[in-house]
C-alpha cells in the first residue's frame, strides 16, 4: 500500500483502458507535472475503480498537453487501480478509497496511511483547488458536490453546472479531507462509459487549468441550484433485498431510479415487504444520528416516505447498495 510518487509518465498511459492501467500502476499513484502557475490543481480519479469517466477525461487531457506546457502545475491520483482491473467499485478485501480520508469512521487500515500522505504533500505544495471524478449508476444528472458553503467553494462548482449538492456524511471521502485548506469539489458525472460525461469533465478540468484564481464573491442565485443532503440510507443488513426477486424480504420498486432529483411527495412507495413488522432501513443524518422514523414509515405491507423529499443516487445496481447505500436524501436550499 506505499504511495509511489512520480513526476512523468509512460506513453502507454495514454492508450490503454482502465482494466490495463493496473499493469503501469499497480500500487496507488501520484502523479506531478509541471506548469506554468506552480501551485497545483489536484485531480483524483478512479475512487472507484468502475467508475471511468475520470480516467478518460485524464487520458484526453495529457494528451491536448503533451508537447506544450500546462498551464497550471497538474497532480494526479490514480485510485483503485486493482478493483479498476475487474470494473469493480472496490473488491471484497478492500476499503471503499472515498472512504478512508482523515476524518473517516471506519477502521484503522493500511489505505488511510497513503491518503493521509496525499493531503499532507499537496498541502505543501499550497494546492490550488481539488477535484475528485466520480459516476453513478442510477439515472442522475450531471451535478457538482461541495463540503463548504464559502463563496470560492461554490464558484468551483458552478463552472461544473447549476445543479450543486452540499453534504457533510459520508465522513472520510476525499473532498471533505482537502476541503479543510483548499476549494473542494466532487463531479458526479452521470453513468460510466458516457461520451457526454467525459467530454464534460475534460472541458471543466481545462477550464480550471487555465483559473489564475478563483472568484470570491457570490454566486447569483439565479444561477444555481442548492440542495442539502439530509440522510443517507442503507438497506439494514440482515434483510435480503431484491429488485426483481418476489421472495425477497423487501422488493424495490424496479423503476425506484427515476425518482433522482425529483421532488417526491409523503406516501411514495419505495417497495414491498414480506412482513410488516420491522422498518429494512436506517436513516442517517450528518450528525450520525438516526432519523429513520422522520423519513419512513410501513402501511399495507409498502416501505414509504413519510414527507416530501428529494432523493439523489437511487439505483438499482444491488451490489451498489450493499457496497454503499440506497440513496441519499436532499431538500433545497437557498444562498
Amino acid at each position: 500500500m506505499q504511495l509511489q510518487h512520480i513526476t512523468s509518465y509512460p506513453h502507454t498511459l495514454l492508450s490503454c483502458t482502465p482494466a490495463e492501467l493496473h499493469n503501469i500502476f499497480p500500487q496507488p499513484t501520484l502523479l506531478h507535472l509541471a506548469g506554468k502557475h506552480p501551485d497545483p490543481l489536484f485531480i483524483s480519479i478512479l475512487l472507484h475503480g468502475n467508475e471511468t469517466t475520470g480516467f478518460f477525461a485524464i487520458q484526453q487531457l495529457l494528451k491536448k498537453y503533451a508537447q506544450q506546457t500546462l498551464p497550471r502545475a497538474l497532480s494526479i491520483f490514480f485510485g483503485n487501480t486493482l478493483a479498476a482491473q475487474h470494473s469493480l467499485r472496490r473488491l471484497e478485501t478492500q476499503p471503499d478509497y472515498n472512504r478512508i480520508w482523515p476524518g473517516t469512521e471506519l477502521p484503522t487500515c493500511p489505505e488511510m496511511q497513503f491518503a493521509q500522505e496525499i493531503v499532507n504533500t499537496m498541502q505543501a505544495k499550497k494546492v490550488f483547488a481539488s477535484i475528485d471524478i466520480h459516476n453513478n449508476t442510477g439515472i442522475n444528472p450531471h451535478y457538482a458536490c461541495i463540503n463548504k458553503l464559502d463563496a470560492t467553494y461554490l464558484q468551483l462548482a458552478n463552472l461544473f453546472g447549476r445543479l450543486v449538492v452540499y453534504f457533510l456524511r459520508p465522513v472520510g471521502v476525499q473532498s471533505s479531507a482537502f476541503a479543510k485548506f483548499c476549494p473542494a469539489v466532487t463531479l458526479e458525472c452521470g453513468r460510466p462509459g458516457q461520451q457526454n460525461g467525459i467530454e464534460h469533465a475534460l472541458t471543466y478540468l481545462d477550464a480550471c487549468l487555465h483559473l489564475t484564481e478563483l472568484a470570491t464573491h457570490p454566486v447569483r442565485p439565479q444561477d444555481i441550484d442548492i440542495f442539502h443532503t439530509t440522510a443517507q440510507v442503507k438497506v439494514k443488513p440482515n434483510y435480503r433485498f431484491s429488485f426483481s426477486d418476489t421472495q425477497a424480504d423487501l422488493l424495490f420498486n424496479p423503476h425506484l431510479e427515476h425518482l433522482n432529483f425529483t421532488e417526491i411527495a409523503a406516501n411514495t412507495c419505495f417497495g414491498m415487504l414480506q412482513n410488516n413488522s420491522d422498518m429494512p432501513v436506517r436513516a442517517i443524518d450528518e450528525q450520525g444520528q438516526d432519523v429513520t422514523q422522520q423519513f419512513f414509515k410501513t402501511t399495507n405491507r409498502q416501505l414509504q416516505i413519510k414527507r416530501p423529499t428529494m432523493p439523489s443516487m437511487l439505483t438499482v445496481d444491488e451490489r451498489v447498495i450493499q457496497q454503499d447505500c440506497l440513496c441519499y436524501l436532499m431538500e433545497r436550499i437557498e444562498i
